[in-house]
């Protein structure tokens, strides 16, 4: 079991867009692996993206509403129905604030050997699905808050002891 240390904001990885995969080998699916040995290793967590633990590579992982799995080079289509509930990520550790997503979201995209797959959920799972493509484009949930929620977490992000950039 290898849990990979993730990676925390401030760290210019997890703005950068994640490189797509082009080759579907054994290092993919070791990769696959440590994600998810990764995410089982954070109890309560919903999935972990690739450069969260430093790799640029358009994948990620997911276990919410008893649905556990992994896409690669995911394509995301959400609803135009909103859903309100708190949000939190292991590269923000500790904070959770408001934020809105789609009520629905499908993932297309492929497994670690290169098989077309399909993923739908609503509610958590559809947050889930939301959040970890947002990370493999270089945006973190914080980005999409607004007015009074959003000037309350970069002051609580500020505030925190682990918000130093990596070198």
């Amino acid at each position: 079991m290898t849990v990979r240390p993730i990676r925390l904001i401030g760290d210019a990885v997890l703005r950068a867009e994640c490189d797509p995969v082009l080759s579907f080998d054994a290092e993919l699916r070791s990769l696959v692996t440590d994600l998810m040995d990764t995410l089982l290793g954070e109890p309560g967590r919903a999935g972990v993206a690739a450069n969260q633990i430093g790799v640029s590579a358009a994948v990620f992982v997911y276990d919410a509403d008893g649905q556990r799995g992994h896409v690669v080079n995911p394509s995301l289509t959400v609803s135009e129905e909103l859903q309100d509930g708190d949000e939190g990520c292991l590269s923000i550790p500790e904070l959770f604030f408001p934020t809105p997503r789609a009520m629905h979201a499908t993932v297309t995209g492929f497994d670690q050997h290169g098989t077309p797959l399909t993923v739908s959920g609503s509610g958590f799972l559809a947050r889930a699905l939301q959040h970890e493509t947002d990370h493999l484009a270089g945006r973190l949930y914080v980005d999409g808050l607004r007015g009074q929620t959003r000037r309350e977490a970069l002051r609580a992000i500020r505030a925190t002891p682990w918000n130093r950039p990596t070198p």
